[in-house]
């Protein structure tokens, strides 16, 4: 039996789930574990997540029992930890270390974890996804107007997320990959092969957005709050082209996009401790443009 481990945020576990759904493809045996959002263990962790998951329609997963998981891992308890330590043979754990892992696709029992935001894990079974990623109606009507206008004409969403990307302690790793640079060279690709494109802004600090950005190319989006912010990720998909930030949340967004002519376009790192090396990107992310972070296309 496989069994993923969800965890982390929307993007994240979106890109979780894509990994179980493409073993389940495979036709081997898989389950998700869904524990790390437990009451018991959010409540020690800083930043506090809930199961996104459940927000979407018609999202189909099988969720590993405590039998089937202590089976491969050992408990949680002192009976486990003793397993771990003085019998590891018998402990059938496999924890992500580097961007791909193809030998993940030769298990047959074991426990996964990561992020896994590879592309080429799934990149296959993206028609699929789409078809069970699906946004339950949103009940704010400026959503299905915003949408329209987007599938009617030349619609970019633009992603920049700085936020929690400003705190000390995550601008070391994430901080100044999605520059102003980065940013300019991105619509300049696009206005290169689409004049008339207009650039939708989604951002975690409006402010910024609208003392930086301003013009009759931009609309900057304004709309989702809360628990709703992920219909950000739904407007996102409904634009024609895509421009990321160095986040799993709007690569989503790219990959849910049905547009078959899309430009997909993200940063050439996703960390500061990444070393982007063309060919490799070129191969675990087909069809994406890379800019980085000097705005200089790879």
């Amino acid at each position: 039996m496989i069994i993923v481990e969800i965890a982390g945020g929307l993007g994240n576990q979106l890109q979780q789930y894509a990994l179980y759904r493409k073993f389940v493809r495979m036709g081997k045996e898989a389950r998700v574990d869904i524990s790390w959002f437990s009451l018991q263990k959010q409540e020690r962790m800083l930043a506090k997540r809930k199961l996104e998951l459940d927000y979407f329609d018609r999202l189909v997963y099988e969720i590993c029992t405590p039998e089937e998981k202590k089976a491969l891992i050992g408990s949680e308890g002192m009976a486990g930890k003793v397993r771990r330590k003085c019998l590891p043979f018998t402990v059938h754990r496999f924890t992500e270390s580097q961007m791909y892992h193809p030998e993940i696709f030769t298990f047959e029992n074991m426990y996964i974890s990561g992020y896994f935001a590879c592309e080429k894990y799934y990149a296959d079974i993206l028609y699929d996804l789409r078809e069970k990623i699906q946004f339950p109606k949103s009940e704010n009507p400026f959503n299905h107007e915003m949408a329209k206008k987007m599938r009617e004409h030349a619609s970019v969403s633009v992603h920049l997320r700085r936020g929690d990307y400003l705190d000390p302690e995550n601008a070391a790793m994430f901080g100044n990959i999605c520059t102003d640079a980065y940013y300019k060279k991105a619509m300049e690709i696009i206005k290169e092969k689409i004049p008339e494109a207009h650039f939708y802004l989604f951002s975690d600090d409006i402010t910024y957005v609208r003392e930086n950005f301003s013009g009759k190319e931009y609309t900057i989006v304004d709309i989702n709050r809360g628990k709703d912010s992920f219909y950000d990720m739904w407007l996102m998909s409904n634009c024609k082209h895509n421009i990321c930030a160095n986040s799993t949340f709007s690569f989503w967004g790219a990959r849910l996009n049905h547009n078959e002519d899309k430009i997909m376009i993200r940063p050439t790192i996703h960390k500061n401790s990444q070393t982007f090396e063309k060919k490799q990107m070129e191969e675990l992310w087909p069809s994406w443009i890379f800019v980085d972070p000097q705005g200089q296309e790879q």
